[in-house]
């Protein structure tokens, strides 16, 4: 069970042999409730990033995706170009804010126990001690899962998901509210497609499916082919900020 959302196999439907389900209306109550706390706290966290002109970009995908490594080229390669700040989310560990923190970049690590997401809670609280510039981007890199961080509002503009070609072509349609509410699709790792089964035409496809006005950018961080299409959507939303 996720200690902050409530999920838990209790609702699971791979058998077929009866239970007392008494208890359903409660659960759904108290995910209701959650949620509800939640997106108030996430309106909050828009306000303040609205008001200071923080760019504020959700990355989520599965656990190996590749979401550190892209931070860290993207944070090495537009150094000097714009402020940046990362808040980094992961059951335990500060591995990944340590890699982050090696590039030169403000960092904040969320360590969420046995929590399956991050929430607005945790990022407001992260805010306040973090306390960036005006006219920033703000990287808030969820944990690894395609499941309830598509429930959780943390306040963001842009939702980017993140899938590799080391995972299955089928993911958009295995987990398809985190790619119907992502705002951006980044397909990852693409040096290694002469080696796996991945079909990159499958997976657009099934994508568009989805959500048909998703837009895709592949890339590789090891060889850094796609990255300027990354660079040049990341900095078109800086514009916009800016102009708006």
């Amino acid at each position: 069970m996720c200690a902050t959302c409530g999920c838990s196999s209790d609702t699971h439907d791979h058998h077929d042999h009866n239970h007392d389900h008494s208890h359903s209306k409660k659960i759904v109550d108290v995910e209701q409730d959650i949620l509800h706390q939640n997106n108030l706290l996430g309106e909050r966290n828009r306000g303040y990033f609205e008001a200071k002109n923080i760019l504020a970009l959700n990355l989520v995908s599965s656990p190996g995706s590749g979401k550190t490594s892209l931070l860290e080229r993207t944070l090495t390669d537009l150094k000097g170009e714009m402020d940046f700040y990362v808040i980094e989310g992961d059951q335990r560990t500060t591995r990944d804010a340590d890699r982050i923190h090696a590039t030169g970049t403000k960092v904040t690590q969320i360590n969420t126990g046995k929590g399956c997401h991050l929430d607005a809670h945790m990022v407001m609280h992260a805010l306040q001690g973090m306390k960036p510039k005006a006219n920033s981007v703000m990287f808030i890199e969820n944990v690894g899962n395609l499941v309830c961080p598509s429930m959780f509002d943390l306040g963001e503009k842009e939702r980017v998901v993140i899938m590799s070609v080391t995972e299955g072509e089928d993911k958009p349609l295995k987990y398809p509210d985190m790619f119907h509410s992502s705002t951006l699709c980044i397909i990852n790792k693409t040096d290694l497609l002469p080696y796996v089964p991945f079909n990159l035409d499958k997976a657009k496809e099934y994508i568009q499916q989805v959500n048909h006005q998703l837009p895709v950018i592949e890339v590789s961080c090891t060889t850094g082919e796609g990255l300027q299409d990354w660079y040049g959507w990341l900095k078109s939303k800086v514009l916009i900020e800016e102009e708006a």
